[in-house]
């Protein structure tokens, strides 16, 4: 059988060399981190506070989580289309998935802190960015 330039043929030990990067890590610490900022605004401010704080928290943490969970189901050079592909329907995704849970908390979260919902999704995109910075070193 020949398995030369223009092949389709599957190679699925070519896949399985190329390891999965450890995306779930960020999530983790992203989870890390709300756990005690969530806290702390509890006890420092007031639960209204720590609520908005943490849905806003959610809004971040899930679309990313579901994104590097789909963003990095195909790998290898014979799926680098695929790849590419779910990466950019993945992106979309996630924004609408963001946009609709910004919606959610706030058409459904009474009493609500505008500014910690936004400060609880600004520091789990930072805890992101640091993560996924801190990946590719």
């Amino acid at each position: 059988m020949w398995h030369g330039k223009g092949s389709t043929a599957r190679q699925p030990e070519a896949a399985a060399s190329i390891a999965k990067p450890p995306v779930h890590r960020i999530t983790v610490a992203q989870f890390a981190v709300l756990l005690p900022l969530g806290l702390g605004t509890w006890v420092f401010t007031n639960g209204v506070s720590a609520l908005s704080l943490i849905c806003g928290a959610l809004v971040a943490i899930g679309p990313q989580a579901w994104f590097a969970a789909v963003a990095f189901r195909k790998r290898g050079a014979c799926q680098a289309e695929e790849a590419a592909r779910m990466g950019y329907v993945g992106g979309m995704r996630k924004f609408v998935l963001s946009a609709a849970g910004f919606a959610v908390v706030f058409a459904l979260l009474r009493p609500i802190d505008a500014m910690a919902v936004f400060a609880g999704y600004i520091c789990m995109l930072i805890v992101q960015i640091i993560g996924s910075w801190r990946l590719l070193r």
